[in-house]
Protein backbone atom coordinates (compact mmCIF):
# COMPACT_ATOMS: atom_id res chain seq x y z
CA UNK A 1 0.00 0.00 0.00
CA UNK A 2 0.87 3.51 -0.53
CA UNK A 3 1.28 5.78 2.41
CA UNK A 4 2.43 9.77 2.39
CA UNK A 5 4.18 10.18 5.33
CA UNK A 6 4.35 14.12 4.71
CA UNK A 7 0.62 14.31 4.63
CA UNK A 8 0.47 12.91 7.78
CA UNK A 9 2.67 14.95 8.94
CA UNK A 10 0.71 17.89 7.44
CA UNK A 11 -3.01 16.42 9.03
CA UNK A 12 -1.30 15.72 12.63
CA UNK A 13 0.00 19.72 12.66
CA UNK A 14 -3.21 20.83 10.99
CA UNK A 15 -5.24 19.16 13.71
CA UNK A 16 -2.77 20.30 16.16
CA UNK A 17 -3.31 24.32 15.02
CA UNK A 18 -7.25 23.48 16.40
CA UNK A 19 -7.15 24.37 20.17
CA UNK A 20 -3.62 25.67 20.37
CA UNK A 21 -2.06 26.52 22.98
CA UNK A 22 1.65 27.22 23.58
CA UNK A 23 3.11 23.96 22.54
CA UNK A 24 0.27 22.23 23.58
CA UNK A 25 -3.41 21.87 22.82
CA UNK A 26 -6.78 22.07 24.73
CA UNK A 27 -9.79 20.57 23.19
CA UNK A 28 -11.98 19.08 26.12
CA UNK A 29 -14.80 17.13 24.94
CA UNK A 30 -17.58 19.19 23.36
CA UNK A 31 -15.56 22.21 23.81
CA UNK A 32 -15.87 24.36 20.96
CA UNK A 33 -11.94 23.46 19.52
CA UNK A 34 -13.58 20.04 20.19
CA UNK A 35 -16.42 20.55 17.87
CA UNK A 36 -14.40 22.04 15.24
CA UNK A 37 -11.53 19.25 15.52
CA UNK A 38 -14.27 16.59 15.01
CA UNK A 39 -16.29 18.27 12.06
CA UNK A 40 -12.75 19.11 10.36
CA UNK A 41 -11.92 15.14 11.10
CA UNK A 42 -15.73 14.08 9.55
CA UNK A 43 -14.60 16.12 6.54
CA UNK A 44 -11.07 14.62 6.31
CA UNK A 45 -12.86 10.81 6.29
CA UNK A 46 -15.44 11.90 3.95
CA UNK A 47 -12.39 13.80 1.33
CA UNK A 48 -10.84 9.65 2.21
CA UNK A 49 -13.79 7.74 0.57
CA UNK A 50 -15.21 7.16 3.62
CA UNK A 51 -18.28 6.90 4.75
CA UNK A 52 -18.21 10.17 7.55
CA UNK A 53 -20.74 10.11 10.45
CA UNK A 54 -20.75 11.43 13.69
CA UNK A 55 -22.54 9.78 16.27
CA UNK A 56 -25.19 10.76 19.49
CA UNK A 57 -22.13 10.03 22.06
CA UNK A 58 -20.05 12.25 19.59
CA UNK A 59 -17.31 9.65 18.56
CA UNK A 60 -16.16 10.28 14.63
CA UNK A 61 -16.65 7.49 12.69
CA UNK A 62 -15.08 6.76 8.60
CA UNK A 63 -16.41 3.68 7.61
CA UNK A 64 -14.91 0.95 5.45
CA UNK A 65 -13.67 -2.45 5.77
CA UNK A 66 -13.74 -4.33 8.84
CA UNK A 67 -10.40 -3.62 10.69
CA UNK A 68 -11.10 -0.66 12.70
CA UNK A 69 -8.54 1.68 13.49
CA UNK A 70 -8.42 4.87 15.71
CA UNK A 71 -8.00 6.33 19.23
CA UNK A 72 -9.28 10.03 20.45
CA UNK A 73 -8.86 13.50 19.80
CA UNK A 74 -9.36 14.95 23.12
CA UNK A 75 -7.39 16.27 25.10
CA UNK A 76 -6.73 17.04 28.59
CA UNK A 77 -7.17 20.28 30.27
CA UNK A 78 -3.58 21.34 29.40
CA UNK A 79 -3.29 18.38 27.10
CA UNK A 80 -0.33 17.39 24.28
CA UNK A 81 -0.65 17.62 20.82
CA UNK A 82 -0.02 13.71 20.08
CA UNK A 83 -1.96 12.29 22.73
CA UNK A 84 -4.90 10.08 21.11
CA UNK A 85 -4.70 12.62 18.16
CA UNK A 86 -1.77 10.30 16.96
CA UNK A 87 -3.49 7.39 16.50
CA UNK A 88 -6.33 8.89 14.47
CA UNK A 89 -4.10 10.86 11.75
CA UNK A 90 -2.26 7.47 11.32
CA UNK A 91 -5.42 5.39 11.03
CA UNK A 92 -6.43 8.20 8.10
CA UNK A 93 -3.53 7.96 6.39
CA UNK A 94 -3.62 4.04 6.61
CA UNK A 95 -7.56 3.67 5.13
CA UNK A 96 -6.31 6.67 2.11
CA UNK A 97 -4.46 3.70 0.81
CA UNK A 98 -6.24 0.03 2.33
CA UNK A 99 -10.09 -0.28 1.79
CA UNK A 100 -9.80 -2.68 4.44
CA UNK A 101 -10.14 -0.29 7.45
CA UNK A 102 -12.01 2.00 9.34
CA UNK A 103 -11.52 4.48 11.39
CA UNK A 104 -12.93 6.16 14.86
CA UNK A 105 -12.03 9.37 17.18
CA UNK A 106 -13.77 8.07 20.27
CA UNK A 107 -15.22 10.86 22.41
CA UNK A 108 -14.50 12.07 25.86
CA UNK A 109 -11.24 9.77 26.41
CA UNK A 110 -10.04 12.03 28.43
CA UNK A 111 -12.54 11.60 31.13
CA UNK A 112 -14.31 15.17 31.28
CA UNK A 113 -17.68 13.34 32.11
CA UNK A 114 -16.63 9.83 33.01
CA UNK A 115 -13.57 7.90 31.54
CA UNK A 116 -13.13 6.63 28.28
CA UNK A 117 -16.89 7.66 27.58
CA UNK A 118 -17.75 7.81 24.04
CA UNK A 119 -16.36 4.08 23.25
CA UNK A 120 -18.21 2.85 26.84
CA UNK A 121 -21.24 3.94 25.55
CA UNK A 122 -20.34 2.30 21.96
CA UNK A 123 -19.25 -1.08 23.95
CA UNK A 124 -22.75 -1.32 25.91
CA UNK A 125 -21.09 -0.87 28.97
CA UNK A 126 -22.38 2.24 29.74
CA UNK A 127 -26.26 3.49 28.12
CA UNK A 128 -26.33 7.01 26.74
CA UNK A 129 -29.36 7.33 29.50
CA UNK A 130 -26.94 7.06 31.60
CA UNK A 131 -24.07 8.93 30.28
CA UNK A 132 -26.71 11.81 29.43
CA UNK A 133 -26.58 12.17 33.55
CA UNK A 134 -22.54 12.32 34.25
CA UNK A 135 -21.43 16.09 34.70
CA UNK A 136 -18.17 17.16 34.60
CA UNK A 137 -16.40 19.04 37.72
CA UNK A 138 -18.32 22.45 36.76
CA UNK A 139 -21.79 20.65 36.68
CA UNK A 140 -22.19 20.66 33.45
CA UNK A 141 -24.33 17.30 32.34
CA UNK A 142 -23.02 15.12 29.45
CA UNK A 143 -26.47 15.41 27.94
CA UNK A 144 -26.27 19.33 27.63
CA UNK A 145 -22.66 19.33 26.35
CA UNK A 146 -23.15 17.04 23.36
CA UNK A 147 -26.07 19.32 22.09
CA UNK A 148 -23.11 21.34 20.95
CA UNK A 149 -22.45 18.95 18.41
CA UNK A 150 -25.29 17.25 16.75
CA UNK A 151 -25.50 13.63 15.25
CA UNK A 152 -24.96 13.19 11.27
CA UNK A 153 -25.10 9.12 12.04
CA UNK A 154 -25.92 5.69 13.78
CA UNK A 155 -23.28 4.17 15.74
CA UNK A 156 -22.50 1.57 13.54
CA UNK A 157 -22.98 -2.23 14.52
CA UNK A 158 -20.10 -3.46 15.76
CA UNK A 159 -20.42 -6.59 14.13
CA UNK A 160 -18.79 -4.87 11.43
CA UNK A 161 -15.84 -4.91 12.41
CA UNK A 162 -13.29 -8.21 13.31
CA UNK A 163 -10.70 -6.50 15.00
CA UNK A 164 -9.51 -2.98 16.46
CA UNK A 165 -5.87 -1.73 16.44
CA UNK A 166 -4.90 1.44 18.61
CA UNK A 167 -1.52 3.56 17.75
CA UNK A 168 -1.03 5.83 20.46
CA UNK A 169 2.04 7.66 22.28
CA UNK A 170 3.47 5.29 25.00
CA UNK A 171 3.01 8.03 27.82
CA UNK A 172 5.64 7.40 29.79
CA UNK A 173 9.50 7.23 29.47
CA UNK A 174 10.17 3.67 28.63
CA UNK A 175 11.09 3.71 25.31
CA UNK A 176 12.56 6.93 24.96
CA UNK A 177 15.55 6.12 27.44
CA UNK A 178 16.29 3.33 25.65
CA UNK A 179 16.96 5.06 22.17
CA UNK A 180 13.84 2.86 20.61
CA UNK A 181 11.54 3.55 18.02
CA UNK A 182 8.17 1.62 19.09
CA UNK A 183 6.49 -0.82 21.79
CA UNK A 184 3.70 -3.48 21.20
CA UNK A 185 1.56 -3.34 23.98
CA UNK A 186 0.92 -6.35 25.96
CA UNK A 187 -1.73 -5.99 28.29
CA UNK A 188 -3.71 -2.90 29.55
CA UNK A 189 -3.95 -2.09 33.54
CA UNK A 190 -7.85 -2.13 34.71
CA UNK A 191 -8.46 0.92 36.56
CA UNK A 192 -10.80 2.11 39.43
CA UNK A 193 -11.86 5.71 40.54
CA UNK A 194 -14.21 6.87 43.59
CA UNK A 195 -15.34 10.42 44.36
CA UNK A 196 -14.89 11.45 47.53
CA UNK A 197 -16.58 13.91 49.79
CA UNK A 198 -16.17 14.72 53.81
CA UNK A 199 -18.20 17.15 55.59
CA UNK A 200 -17.23 19.12 58.14
CA UNK A 201 -18.48 22.40 59.83
CA UNK A 202 -17.17 25.07 57.76
CA UNK A 203 -15.92 28.20 60.80
CA UNK A 204 -14.53 31.71 61.10
CA UNK A 205 -10.40 30.68 60.93
CA UNK A 206 -9.57 33.30 63.77
CA UNK A 207 -12.31 32.54 66.58
CA UNK A 208 -12.51 28.68 66.11
CA UNK A 209 -10.39 26.99 68.50
CA UNK A 210 -8.44 23.96 67.13
CA UNK A 211 -9.51 21.25 69.20
CA UNK A 212 -13.22 22.60 68.78
CA UNK A 213 -12.27 22.09 64.98
CA UNK A 214 -14.33 19.61 62.69
CA UNK A 215 -12.06 20.70 59.35
CA UNK A 216 -12.49 18.83 56.53
CA UNK A 217 -9.31 19.67 54.89
CA UNK A 218 -7.14 17.77 57.90
CA UNK A 219 -9.46 14.82 57.15
CA UNK A 220 -8.45 14.96 54.01
CA UNK A 221 -4.64 15.11 54.90
CA UNK A 222 -5.37 12.46 57.12
CA UNK A 223 -6.45 10.04 54.08
CA UNK A 224 -3.97 10.43 52.29
CA UNK A 225 -1.33 9.57 54.92
CA UNK A 226 -4.03 6.65 56.53
CA UNK A 227 -3.98 4.99 52.63
CA UNK A 228 -0.18 5.14 51.75
CA UNK A 229 0.01 3.09 55.23
CA UNK A 230 -3.21 0.97 54.42
CA UNK A 231 -2.17 0.27 50.39
CA UNK A 232 1.82 -0.64 51.27
CA UNK A 233 1.01 -4.22 51.93
CA UNK A 234 -1.09 -5.02 49.38
CA UNK A 235 0.24 -2.96 46.15
CA UNK A 236 3.09 -4.35 44.18
CA UNK A 237 5.72 -1.82 42.56
CA UNK A 238 3.76 -1.51 39.28
CA UNK A 239 0.82 -0.54 40.86
CA UNK A 240 0.07 3.53 41.78
CA UNK A 241 -3.06 5.15 43.42
CA UNK A 242 -3.67 8.93 42.87
CA UNK A 243 -5.63 11.66 44.87
CA UNK A 244 -6.23 13.89 41.88
CA UNK A 245 -8.84 16.66 41.45
CA UNK A 246 -9.53 18.53 44.87
CA UNK A 247 -12.15 20.88 45.99
CA UNK A 248 -12.49 22.65 48.96
CA UNK A 249 -15.29 24.37 50.48
CA UNK A 250 -15.52 27.99 50.90
CA UNK A 251 -12.16 27.62 49.66
CA UNK A 252 -11.15 31.12 51.90
CA UNK A 253 -8.31 32.38 53.50
CA UNK A 254 -10.44 32.76 56.54
CA UNK A 255 -12.18 29.86 56.93
CA UNK A 256 -12.18 26.40 58.23
CA UNK A 257 -12.63 24.34 55.63
CA UNK A 258 -16.46 22.89 56.12
CA UNK A 259 -16.27 20.12 52.91
CA UNK A 260 -13.62 18.57 50.90
CA UNK A 261 -14.59 16.91 48.06
CA UNK A 262 -11.48 14.70 45.68
CA UNK A 263 -11.14 11.72 43.57
CA UNK A 264 -9.26 8.66 44.26
CA UNK A 265 -7.88 6.45 41.69
CA UNK A 266 -5.96 3.40 41.45
CA UNK A 267 -4.47 0.94 38.51
CA UNK A 268 -3.25 -2.04 38.80
CA UNK A 269 -2.82 -5.17 36.02
CA UNK A 270 -4.44 -7.73 38.52
CA UNK A 271 -8.14 -8.16 39.30
CA UNK A 272 -7.95 -9.15 42.57
CA UNK A 273 -5.44 -6.66 43.76
CA UNK A 274 -7.90 -4.03 42.46
CA UNK A 275 -10.45 -5.27 44.36
CA UNK A 276 -8.67 -5.69 47.42
CA UNK A 277 -7.41 -2.05 46.97
CA UNK A 278 -11.12 -1.15 46.82
CA UNK A 279 -11.95 -2.50 49.90
CA UNK A 280 -8.95 -1.57 51.68
CA UNK A 281 -9.67 2.86 51.06
CA UNK A 282 -13.00 2.36 51.47
CA UNK A 283 -12.53 0.73 55.07
CA UNK A 284 -9.26 3.65 56.00
CA UNK A 285 -11.63 6.80 54.34
CA UNK A 286 -14.62 5.48 56.97
CA UNK A 287 -12.08 4.94 59.62
CA UNK A 288 -10.68 8.49 59.01
CA UNK A 289 -13.94 9.96 59.11
CA UNK A 290 -15.37 8.36 61.68
CA UNK A 291 -12.15 9.28 64.10
CA UNK A 292 -12.75 13.07 62.56
CA UNK A 293 -15.94 13.70 62.92
CA UNK A 294 -16.55 14.42 59.37
CA UNK A 295 -19.38 12.92 57.01
CA UNK A 296 -18.19 10.65 54.43
CA UNK A 297 -20.27 10.01 51.05
CA UNK A 298 -18.74 7.53 48.27
CA UNK A 299 -19.26 7.45 44.72
CA UNK A 300 -17.63 5.05 42.07
CA UNK A 301 -17.42 7.44 38.90
CA UNK A 302 -15.10 4.36 37.37
CA UNK A 303 -14.07 0.38 37.01
CA UNK A 304 -12.41 -0.77 33.59
CA UNK A 305 -10.70 -4.47 33.99
CA UNK A 306 -7.39 -5.27 32.76
CA UNK A 307 -7.55 -5.87 29.29
CA UNK A 308 -4.95 -8.59 27.42
CA UNK A 309 -4.03 -7.97 24.05
CA UNK A 310 -5.16 -10.09 21.43
CA UNK A 311 -1.88 -12.68 20.57
CA UNK A 312 -2.87 -12.67 16.29
CA UNK A 313 -2.68 -9.24 16.33
CA UNK A 314 -0.15 -8.61 18.47
CA UNK A 315 2.04 -10.76 15.79
CA UNK A 316 0.86 -9.12 13.29
CA UNK A 317 2.45 -5.51 14.90
CA UNK A 318 5.73 -7.73 16.25
CA UNK A 319 6.51 -8.60 12.31
CA UNK A 320 6.04 -4.87 11.03
CA UNK A 321 7.94 -3.54 14.07
CA UNK A 322 10.89 -6.24 13.40
CA UNK A 323 10.70 -5.14 9.22
CA UNK A 324 10.47 -1.27 9.92
CA UNK A 325 12.57 -0.79 13.14
CA UNK A 326 14.98 -4.08 13.64
CA UNK A 327 16.26 -4.33 17.01
CA UNK A 328 14.33 -1.08 18.10
CA UNK A 329 11.27 -2.15 19.68
CA UNK A 330 10.15 -4.06 22.24
CA UNK A 331 6.73 -5.72 24.08
CA UNK A 332 5.50 -3.74 27.33
CA UNK A 333 2.43 -3.27 29.36
CA UNK A 334 0.61 0.09 29.45
CA UNK A 335 -0.17 1.93 32.42
CA UNK A 336 -1.95 4.47 31.14
CA UNK A 337 -5.92 3.79 30.05
CA UNK A 338 -7.37 3.61 26.43
CA UNK A 339 -10.21 2.95 24.30
CA UNK A 340 -8.99 -0.36 23.31
CA UNK A 341 -10.02 -1.74 27.30
CA UNK A 342 -13.61 -0.79 26.05
CA UNK A 343 -13.59 -1.94 22.46
CA UNK A 344 -12.65 -5.17 23.96
CA UNK A 345 -15.91 -6.00 25.25
CA UNK A 346 -16.69 -6.38 21.49
CA UNK A 347 -13.53 -7.71 19.32
CA UNK A 348 -9.81 -8.59 19.63
CA UNK A 349 -7.77 -5.73 19.87
CA UNK A 350 -3.97 -4.61 20.02
CA UNK A 351 -1.96 -1.78 20.96
CA UNK A 352 1.03 -0.06 19.06
CA UNK A 353 3.25 2.65 21.07
CA UNK A 354 5.60 5.49 19.72
CA UNK A 355 8.09 6.63 21.98
CA UNK A 356 8.09 10.39 23.63
CA UNK A 357 11.03 12.77 24.33
CA UNK A 358 11.98 12.33 27.76
CA UNK A 359 8.35 10.66 28.65
CA UNK A 360 6.27 13.77 28.88
CA UNK A 361 2.82 13.60 28.61
CA UNK A 362 -0.76 15.33 29.50
CA UNK A 363 1.06 18.03 29.56
CA UNK A 364 1.79 21.13 26.93
CA UNK A 365 5.80 20.03 26.80
CA UNK A 366 4.97 16.24 24.65
CA UNK A 367 6.51 15.45 21.79
CA UNK A 368 7.73 13.26 19.52
CA UNK A 369 10.22 13.49 17.00
CA UNK A 370 9.15 12.99 13.30
CA UNK A 371 11.23 10.04 12.42
CA UNK A 372 9.68 8.24 15.01
CA UNK A 373 5.80 9.53 14.28
CA UNK A 374 6.23 7.99 10.41
CA UNK A 375 8.29 5.00 11.94
CA UNK A 376 5.18 4.04 13.74
CA UNK A 377 2.68 4.86 10.81
CA UNK A 378 4.67 2.12 8.62
CA UNK A 379 4.54 -0.31 11.22
CA UNK A 380 0.48 0.53 11.72
CA UNK A 381 -0.08 0.16 7.61
CA UNK A 382 2.04 -2.98 7.60
CA UNK A 383 0.46 -4.40 10.21
CA UNK A 384 -2.63 -3.18 9.13
CA UNK A 385 -2.26 -4.94 5.10
CA UNK A 386 -1.28 -8.30 6.67
CA UNK A 387 -4.23 -8.54 8.78
CA UNK A 388 -6.88 -7.07 6.34
CA UNK A 389 -5.42 -9.29 3.42
CA UNK A 390 -6.09 -12.40 5.45
CA UNK A 391 -9.28 -11.37 6.88
CA UNK A 392 -10.13 -11.04 2.38
CA UNK A 393 -9.62 -14.47 1.89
Amino acid sequence: MRLDPDRFLTDLNTLRGIGATGNGVVRRAFDPADVTARLWLAAQFSEAGLDARIDAAGNVWGLGGPLLLGSHTDTQPEGGWLDGALGVIAALEVARGNPGVSVVSFQDEEGRFGATTGSEIWSGALTLETADKLTDLDGLPFGAARRALPATGAAPDPARFRAYLEHHIEQGPVLDAAGEAAGVVTAIVGLRQIEVTLTGRQNHAGTTPMHLRADAFRGLAEADRALRDTLAGLVTPASVWTIGHVALHPNAPSAVPGRARFTIQWRDAETDRLDRMEGAIRETLERVASRAGLGLDLSATAALPPVTMDATLRAALRDAAAAQVPGRWRDMPSGALHDATNVARLMPVAMLFSPLIGGISHDFGEDTAEADLVAGLRILADAAAGLTSRQGR
